[in-house]
């Protein structure tokens, strides 16, 4: 499927940067990006899914929050020790998402 470029560029809207443990590539890239355009990370138009199949995506999420990254979608659900309490503060505080379907995540993430 393609999803087409950034406007008045050759990037290309969607990048899968492999598995969870690879999103120090993507803060690496989004770094380097805000640099170029003269933003904050969180001021890109980039979003990222961090899929819970293992135990570390949990030190990668914290990770990432320590990076100051916001708007993270996790899924296919949230993991179980996550309470209501606890996950209604970290969409809060983090903007921390729960990825729905395909499609819908999809739009969202590209419109």
């Amino acid at each position: 499927m393609d999803y087409g470029v950034v406007p008045g560029t050759e990037i290309p809207r969607y990048i899968d940067l492999g598995q969870c443990n690879n999103s120090i590539s993507t803060v690496k890239i989004a770094a380097a990006l805000a640099d170029a355009f003269q933003c904050e990370v969180n001021e890109l138009p980039v979003s990222i899914v961090l899929s819970w199949f293992e135990q570390k995506a949990v030190a990668i999420l914290l990770g990432l929050f320590s990076l100051g990254i916001q708007d993270i979608r996790i899924g296919p659900k949230a993991p179980e020790f996550i309470s209501p309490g606890v996950l209604d503060v970290l969409q809060e505080t983090f903007g921390l998402k729960l990825i729905t379907n395909a499609a819908e995540d999809m739009a969202m993430m590209l419109s």
